[in-house]
C-alpha cells in the first residue's frame, strides 16, 4: 500500500510556548497529507454515517439527515504521528456526544470505518465529554477529500491517525480491536504528550 506524503512547506519550527508535545515540530501554514492509499470518492447522495454493534438497532444517518444536525465550530491543535503538529485548526463538525447520546450500549470500546477500508480503534471514554467529532468542515469550508472529505473522525487530543479520515460509522464493542495501524506496531491509544508512537512507548 503506497503512502502519499505532500504538503510540507518551510522549516522545522517550535511553536507555541506549552502546546508542542515533546518530539514535535510546527508545520506552520502547511497541511501535509498522508494516507494509506487512493483518497476515495464518494457521491453525498451514497454517503452515510452509522452505528452499529452493541446496541439494540443500529442508527444511520444520510448526507442529508447528517447535514440537519447540530454542528458545532471548534478550534484545536493537531498533532501526526510523523512529528508535525498544526495550530489553531478549525473545523465544524457534529459531537459524538450527540451521536452516542441516546443509544444504549453495552460497550467500552469504538471502532471507527471507514471508506477505503481503514479503521481505528479507541475507548469509548476518549471520544465522549466533548473529546471527538465528526467534521464535515475545515477553514469554514467544506472538508476537501485529501484531508478526509466528506466526513473525518476528530479526536484532536491524540495522535492523528486516529482521527479517522473518510468515515462511514462508529462500531460500539465490548472488547478493544486494534484497527489498521495498530496491527502493523502502532500504540494502541496514541497519546502525543506521552509519546505514544508505537507498541511499547
Amino acid at each position: 500500500m503506497a503512502l502519499v506524503t505532500r504538503g510540507f512547506s518551510g522549516r522545522r519550527r517550535g511553536g507555541p510556548p506549552g502546546r508542542l508535545p515533546p518530539g514535535q515540530y510546527d508545520v506552520g501554514d502547511g497541511f501535509p497529507v498522508l494516507s494509506a492509499g487512493p483518497v476515495p470518492r464518494r457521491h453525498l447522495d451514497a454517503w452515510d454515517f452509522t452505528v452499529r454493534g452493541e446496541i439494540a438497532e443500529p442508527r444511520r444517518w444520510s448526507w442529508a439527515e447528517f447535514q440537519r444536525l447540530p454542528h458545532e465550530t471548534t478550534t484545536v491543535d493537531i498533532h501526526c504521528v510523523t512529528s508535525w503538529s498544526k495550530f489553531d485548526t478549525t473545523w465544524s463538525g457534529v459531537s459524538l456526544d450527540l451521536l452516542l447520546g441516546d443509544v444504549p450500549a453495552e460497550a467500552e470500546y469504538v471502532v471507527a470505518f471507514c471508506d477505503g477500508g481503514y479503521t481505528t480503534n479507541l475507548p469509548l471514554a476518549d471520544v465522549l465529554g466533548g473529546k471527538a467529532w465528526v467534521v464535515d468542515g475545515y477553514a469554514g469550508k467544506p472538508l476537501a477529500p485529501e484531508h478526509g472529505g466528506p466526513a473525518r473522525l476528530l479526536v484532536p487530543h491524540l495522535y492523528f491517525w486516529k482521527s479517522a479520515k473518510w468515515v462511514r460509522g462508529i462500531e460500539l464493542s465490548r472488547t478493544d480491536r486494534p484497527g489498521f495501524w495498530e496491527t502493523f506496531g502502532y500504540h494502541n491509544h496514541g497519546d502525543p504528550w506521552q509519546q505514544q508512537r508505537y507498541a511499547g512507548d
